[in-house]
C-alpha cells in the first residue's frame, strides 16, 4: 500500500523534521524542508483584532468564510459546503457517512484515505484503475494525485458518481492540489453521490492554519456539521481564510510564479533522473539512484519525500528562495559528479 497505509507501518509524511534531525543529525542548520507540497510563499497574514483571540468563533465570521469559499471553489447554489479544521479530520469522519462500506482507493496515494476507513472496519482495496472498483460502494480518488499528479477526467468521475448514487455510495474525491489547476474540479459541476475534499492551506502556503472544506449534497454535508460540533474552525482561521479566498489576483499571481518555479526545478532535476508527474507545487523524480540521492539531500540539510513502497522516486518541493535554489544547485552538482 502507498506510504505503508494498512501494512502496520506508520505512514511516511511529508514536513517530519523531527525526523530528518534524527536521521541527519550532523547536517547544517537551517533545514530546507522540500518534503512537502505546500507553497513556500504564504499569503500575506493581515492585521487580526485581539477580539478573535479572546471571543469564540461567530456564525457571522464562519458564514463569510463560507461564501468566500463558494466563490473561490465555485460551488454551485444547490451544493452544501462545511468547514473544518484541516482535511485531516474530514478524512477521518467520512466512513461515518457509510457504514459498512467496500472501498476501492484508487492509487498508489496519500496513505491516510485507506488507513481512515480500514480503522472504522470497513473492506479497503487499493486500484490500479477505476475499472478495477468492482463492487465497491465507496471509491476515494485524489485528484491531481499525491505523489504523481495523476488526472481522472471529470465525465469518468461524473458517471463514477451517478453509480454510486443509485446504490447509495459514495464518490470521494481529494481535491487538495487542484487550487492550480481549476480546470479538473468536478465542484462547479457536482452530481450527487460525490463529495470533494478541498485544502486551503497547500496553495495558501498556511498548513498551520487548519483549514478545509468538504462539498457535496446537503444530507452528507450537514451529517459532517454535526459531528464536527459548534465552534470546529478558531476565529483567527475563519478571518484569514475568508480574506484570502477572495483575493482572486494573489492566487492567479502565485499560479504564474509556482508554475515557473516547477519548470525551474524539472530543468534541474532532469540530469539525474526521469520527471514522472506531479503537480505546481511539487515534482517526482524516479532514479534508480533516489537512496544515494536522498541520502546526499540529507547530509545537506535538504529534506525531500522518500516512498517505502517505491524507493526509486523522490518527491521535490519548490524551493522558497534564491539561496535555497542554490544549495540545492550544490547537491545536486556533486551527484552529477563521476563516482
Amino acid at each position: 500500500m502507498a506510504n505503508g497505509a494498512g501494512t502496520g507501518e506508520a505512514i511516511w509524511h511529508g514536513g517530519d523534521l523531527a525526523t530528518a534531525k534524527a536521521l541527519f543529525p550532523d547536517a547544517p542548520e537551517p533545514w530546507i524542508d522540500l518534503s512537502t507540497g505546500i507553497n513556500p510563499f504564504p499569503y500575506p497574514l493581515p492585521a487580526l483584532p485581539l477580539s478573535l483571540w479572546q471571543r469564540l468563533p461567530g456564525a457571522r465570521e464562519e458564514a463569510a468564510l463560507l461564501a468566500a469559499a463558494r466563490g473561490a471553489y465555485r460551488v454551485q447554489p444547490q451544493s452544501g459546503i462545511v468547514a473544518a479544521p484541516g482535511t485531516q479530520i474530514l478524512i477521518e469522519l467520512l466512513p461515518r457517512l457509510v457504514p459498512k462500506a467496500s472501498v476501492a482507493v484508487l492509487g498508489p496515494t496519500y496513505g491516510e484515505h485507506a488507513l481512515a476507513w480500514r480503522k472504522a472496519g470497513a473492506e479497503v482495496r487499493e486500484i490500479m484503475d477505476l475499472s478495477e472498483a468492482g463492487d465497491a460502494n465507496v471509491v476515494v480518488v485524489v485528484n491531481p494525485n499525491n505523489p504523481d499528479g495523476r488526472v481522472v477526467d471529470i465525465a469518468a468521475l461524473a458517471m463514477l458518481a451517478g453509480r454510486l448514487a443509485a446504490q447509495g455510495g459514495l464518490l470521494v474525491i481529494d481535491e487538495a492540489f487542484a487550487d492550480f489547476q481549476p480546470k479538473i474540479s468536478l465542484v462547479p459541476a457536482l452530481p450527487a453521490g460525490a463529495l470533494v475534499l478541498r485544502s486551503f492551506g497547500k496553495a495558501y502556503g498556511l498548513a498551520g492554519l487548519r483549514l478545509g472544506f468538504a462539498i457535496g449534497e446537503g444530507r452528507h454535508v450537514e451529517a459532517l456539521r454535526a459531528m464536527l460540533g459548534p465552534w470546529a474552525v478558531a476565529g483567527p482561521a475563519l478571518r484569514i481564510g475568508a480574506q484570502a479566498l477572495a483575493d482572486t489576483g494573489w492566487l492567479a499571481a502565485q499560479e504564474k510564479a509556482r508554475a515557473a518555479d516547477a519548470h525551474r526545478l524539472d530543468a534541474a532535476l532532469a540530469p539525474h533522473g526521469r520527471i514522472v508527474g506531479g503537480t505546481v507545487l511539487y515534482r517526482l523524480l524516479e532514479t534508480s539512484e533516489a537512496p544515494a540521492l536522498f541520502e546526499r539531500f540529507g547530509r545537506a540539510g535538504i529534506y525531500v519525500r522518500r516512498f517505502r513502497h517505491d524507493p526509486s522516486r523522490l518527491r521535490l518541493g519548490l524551493p522558497g528562495s534564491e539561496a535555497d535554489w542554490a544549495r540545492l544547485a550544490a547537491v545536486l552538482a556533486v551527484a552529477a559528479e563521476p563516482a
